[in-house]
């Protein structure tokens, strides 16, 4: 069986923006966050910016009326929504948090078409408080990666799911990022699979500072606009080869004109 397995960031990839910065922002607390950001890791960092909001009498309902206001491109919403529709799995790779992660896709009714999210785990304490843990626990042992943050190893979790969708066949990955944090899973995607970096953003200059250190395809994006256009495309050529080569059993077999032109799905 062959299939396409699409992983997403979230931040500056899904959503056109920074999540721990526009709650933080929006909430009262940006001041704080633009004095503390130099001497702490992102993770760390938020941990205590929930305490503070928290202690500024900002509930869970103002976070979560904070995140529903996020902007999101209708284009990215289509192209979700069509891959999915496509037979695609669809996971995420972030390091924000699934409460975050989780009030925003839910809000756009995207939560359903993700299969997977891969974030640092974030729970409601009995202060009503939001609080958010290190998707790796570096307070016991490092993950041992230098390209990435402490808490989160990006290329480590991509490494996981490869070896879990072994087990279901072939299949074809597609990673789509933005961030430093996005450079580690690139590195660790083989030939026949795609990255899909931001034009002009960290991981797309790591990765043209060096080309040759990545074995995928690269297929680079600006905005959703050209990323809906991009992802459909490579979406569509990938069910062309598979149907011609007769491997493609994860959707049922269409007439070939069908995968000529991808339909979009509505938001």
């Amino acid at each position: 069986m062959e299939g396409i397995v699409l992983i997403f960031d979230f931040d500056k990839t899904i959503i056109d923006c920074d999540s721990d910065e526009w709650v933080v922002g929006g909430l009262g607390g940006a001041a704080l966050l633009e004095e503390l950001l130099p001497t702490l890791p992102l993770n760390t960092l938020m941990v205590r910016m929930m305490s503070y909001l928290h202690s500024q009498g900002k509930t869970i309902q103002d976070i979560s009326d904070c995140l529903k206001t996020v902007p999101i491109d209708p284009q990215i919403i289509s192209a979700i929504k069509t891959a999915y529709a496509l037979g695609c799995e669809l996971r995420i790779v972030s390091d924000a948090n699934t409460f975050f992660i989780e009030t925003i896709l839910s809000h756009h009714g995207l939560l359903e078409c993700f299969s997977e999210i891969n974030t640092n785990p974030s729970f409601i304490d009995d202060d009503g408080k939001l609080r958010i843990l290190p998707y790796h626990d570096f307070h016991s042992s490092s993950h041992g990666c230098t390209l990435c943050p402490p808490n989160m190893c990006k290329g480590l979790i991509v490494e996981q799911i490869k070896e879990s969708i072994l087990q279901e066949g072939k299949r074809r990955i597609v990673y789509l990022g933005d961030g430093k944090g996005d450079y580690c899973p690139s590195l660790k995607l083989v030939e026949g699979d795609f990255v899909m970096p931001r034009k002009n953003y960290p991981v797309w200059e790591l990765i043209t500072s060096n080309p040759l250190m990545i074995k995928a395809e690269v297929c680079e994006w600006g905005d959703a606009e050209e990323m809906e256009e991009v992802l459909l495309k490579l979406i569509n050529m990938v069910l062309l080869s598979a149907q011609e080569e007769g491997n493609f059993q994860a959707m049922p077999r269409l007439p070939h004109e069908a995968f000529q032109q991808v339909l979009r799905v509505p938001h």
